[in-house]
């Protein structure tokens, strides 16, 4: 039977004598029935709900820049102009609901597409509609249409701490599903002039450009953030790792589902959003 270990390994186990100054930080595991230390058993029940997306706009100039985040902290997503004219982009997703095929994914990923089309971890390509976005904090939602998707659990953000384990997942340089570990280094990171509004989590978990939309999730299994962007540090160090909290995910997505609760709450209250 497959168990969580209540005891964090303290040692990090190398297959050789020297110890990589930039391996990840050693995680809980989990015992396969093998007796081997691994968390394979949780991925295999998370990583098929995470999912690769990429977008084509229409042709663009050569000289504009495909990528308006600043140099200083670049965006997890991958945008590039083609021989063409015409703006491709590469991110990541996460599938919540798996039977409406929702996917949470950044607004920067799909923006200004007009085809949007997600892989699933198997390989097999849906086309995608847009749902709605929240430039502000660049969380948008997007929909496949389906038969037996897989879907990530949500959880709860604000009971996240410093040191927490945490798993990356995305599709780095468009070359695939990739997993990447660390801890929860910092909360409530602000001012970076990312975003219009910031509350991230600092991790560093690796992410890195096509990472962006991917999913941050917690030795549980659970949905608590989803990546968006990263500073580099130089050559010897992954840098710095940037996730959206997943409850502040959550209230953005629901301005997105719901516009017309939206509107006659703000109707009923003379207020605005």
């Amino acid at each position: 039977m497959k168990r969580l270990l209540g005891a964090v390994t303290l040692g990090l186990s190398v297959a050789c004598g020297n110890v990589n100054a930039n391996a990840s930080v050693p995680l809980p595991v989990i015992e396969q029935a093998s007796g081997i230390a691994s968390l394979a058993p949780l991925l295999k029940a998370i990583t098929p709900a995470v999912v690769s997306i990429a977008i084509r706009v229409a042709a663009v100039s050569k000289n504009s820049s495909p990528n308006k985040a600043q140099k200083a902290e670049p965006s997890a997503s991958a945008r590039n102009i083609q021989a063409d004219g015409r703006l491709r982009a590469s991110g990541s997703g996460v599938l919540i609901d798996s039977a409406e095929g929702i996917i949470l994914t950044s607004a920067r990923v799909i923006d200004g597409a007009d085809e949007i089309v997600v892989t699933l971890a198997g390989g097999r390509e849906l086309p995608a509609a847009r749902i709605g976005a929240d430039k502000a904090t660049n969380v948008a939602v997007i929909k496949v249409t389906a038969p037996a998707l897989p879907a990530v659990p949500i959880g709860n953000s604000d009971q996240l701490e410093v040191g927490d384990f945490v798993l990356a997942i995305g599709n780095p340089y468009v070359i695939g599903q990739t997993v990447t570990s660390g801890i929860v280094s910092a909360l409530h990171r602000n001012k970076l002039g990312i975003e219009q509004y910031e509350d991230f989590i600092q991790t560093d978990a690796a992410i890195y450009p096509g990472n962006s939309g991917g999913a941050l999730v917690n030795l549980r299994g659970e949905l608590v953030g989803i990546n968006t962007a990263f500073r580099a540090a130089g050559s010897t160090s992954p840098g710095m790792g940037l996730a959206i909290p997943i409850n502040m995910v959550r209230s953005a997505v629901d301005q997105i589902l719901k516009p017309d609760d939206r509107r006659r709450e703000r109707e009923a209250t003379g207020g605005s959003f």
